[in-house]
């Protein structure tokens, strides 16, 4: 069946980096546009990058422009998340979703999730 697993987060300092890894798994992953999301405490889910089928080009929530970088190895079935410059608004539980057509913000056009990776930025 379709999977998609989540790695590469833990507890860094600010400033400091993490790359995550969205490992996938059922599907030939370059028919599919991945996303990343974070959802914080009492908040709600937010979109953070999303990276098209080839890889040519991806999007990013203007929270994270110039510090966070989507990239996809489809022959490795894994997109990651490589984050730079962390702050502690950064923390949150990251999730990977795979959508079928076009990149996206909104949550719900996502067919397949994981089960997130918990990313916390403290001193």
């Amino acid at each position: 069946q379709l999977q998609l697993v989540e790695s590469g987060g833990g507890l860094v300092q600010p400033g400091g980096s993490l790359r995550l890894s969205c490992a996938t798994s059922g599907f030939a992953l370059n028919t599919y546009v991945i996303g990343w999301f974070r959802q914080a405490p009492g908040k709600e889910r937010e979109g953070v990058s999303c990276i098209r089928k080839n890889g040519s080009s991806a999007n990013y929530a203007d929270s994270v422009k110039g510090r966070f970088t989507i990239s996809r190895d489809n022959a490795k079935n894994t997109v990651y998340l490589q984050m730079n410059s962390l702050q502690p608004e950064d923390t949150a539980i990251y999730s990977c979703a795979a959508a079928r057509y076009f990149c996206s913000g909104d949550p719900s056009i996502y067919d397949y999730w994981g089960q997130g990776t918990q990313v916390t930025v403290s001193s």
